[in-house]
């Protein structure tokens, strides 16, 4: 057999030859990009893993670092109040908390807040029809002593959390408080020669049967005591009220209620704001002690009796040095008045993430009744 000509066979060398030429680039880039696929996705396994660590290291801080949705239902008293911008930060530099007032808005908010007031008036109503989120809050609020909240048996297992004036609430919403003074201020001395009246007080709720009233009519027996208001029809308006307060030595900063952390503006603005020495009657003095420094007043339930309490007012006033004693604490404390309604709400998100989230009021009655007095 003869043996194949010699151009065929260099025709398959060639052919050959440009077959591998033309594979071995091809499979190279292929490896390249198989190479590439494989080292991202290592990339992305290694981001999720790190990613998965600090998730699960920092899970609470990330949720402490969203904004709180806070949802008043309605406002108390009727009083709307403009919720543009970023309120809480704008108005009192509290971060990440956002105030809102569209019902429409239900289903995203972190915290629903309802009044008292409105709904022992009647005139407003629970959502209990609506759909509610598993980890929404709805808040109790009231600034009110309990005998003025009515009948709270049938808001057992609603709420899971509480607004109001104690300190025992989950959030506190004094009507006012000392802050400490940046710098400390001078001797204050208090003008002495503005004085004209011994002891003074404003009212305008008047009831015999009320506590306030019984020590106020033998605490008149003992010494004069100039009362100003609707019950004794001299009314003052809001910008004669300090002044006419700032001349007077004594100012009965006497509560309608006697109830556990129960301390109004009566102490606050009338008296400290005012310029008198406040005379207090209303919660123990314990409670008192807790928020006011000593000799800044002065509690009717220090003496054995109300003909000790005038006797004491009478020599105090006589002496300029011990009296002046009782306007030191200026030198360290200013007043801190809380009267917006947005303040109180921005104030939730200060407490929001520390409050425990499954916690339930089952007997809402108990606790507002727990005064402790």
């Amino acid at each position: 057999m003869e043996p194949p000509p010699i151009h065929t066979n260099c025709r398959e060398v060639i052919t050959l030859k440009m077959k591998r030429f033309i594979l071995i680039p091809i499979l190279c880039v292929l490896m390249l990009c198989l190479y590439n696929i494989w080292l991202g996705g290592l990339d992305d396994l290694t981001a999720n893993s790190s990613s998965s660590s600090r998730s699960c290291c920092s899970n609470s801080s990330n949720s402490s670092n969203r904004t709180v949705t806070i949802l008043m239902w309605y406002w108390p008293f009727d009083m709307h109040y403009n919720l543009k911008g970023d309120v809480c930060w704008d108005l009192y530099r509290i971060p990440r908390c956002r105030l809102v007032d569209k019902r429409t808005l239900f289903s995203s908010a972190d915290v629903v807040v309802f009044h008292n007031r409105e709904l022992m008036q009647g005139r407003q109503k629970l959502p209990l029809a609506l759909p509610r989120p598993q980890l929404q809050r709805w808040a109790w609020m009231s600034l009110e002593s309990p005998v003025h909240n009515g009948n709270l048996h049938q808001y057992a297992n609603i709420f899971n959390m509480t607004i109001t004036y104690r300190r025992d609430s989950d959030v506190t919403v004094p009507y006012g408080e000392l802050l400490p003074k940046e710098t400390r201020g001078h001797l204050v001395t208090n003008n002495l020669q503005n004085k004209s009246t011994l002891v003074c007080w404003v009212v305008s709720n008047y009831q015999k049967h009320h506590k306030r009233s019984q020590v106020y009519s033998k605490l008149n027996a003992a010494v004069p005591v100039k009362v100003y208001g609707q019950w004794t029809k001299t009314l003052l308006s809001s910008a004669d009220l300090l002044p006419t307060i700032s001349r007077c030595y004594f100012y009965l900063a006497f509560e309608n209620s006697v109830s556990k952390d129960y301390i109004t503006e009566k102490l606050w603005k009338n008296a400290y704001q005012g310029g008198a020495v406040p005379v207090v009657l209303g919660p123990p003095l314990s409670d008192y002690k807790a928020v006011a420094p000593p000799k800044s007043f002065i509690h009717v339930d220090e003496f054995a009796s109300v003909k000790e309490l005038a006797k004491y007012l009478q020599e105090l006033a006589k002496d300029k040095k011990r009296y002046g004693e009782y306007f030191t604490w200026k030198q360290e404390w200013k007043v801190r008045l809380y009267t917006d309604w947005r303040e109180r709400l921005c104030s939730i998100c200060l407490k929001y993430h520390s409050l425990p989230q499954q916690k339930v009021y089952s007997d809402l009655t108990a606790w507002a009744n727990s005064d402790g007095v």
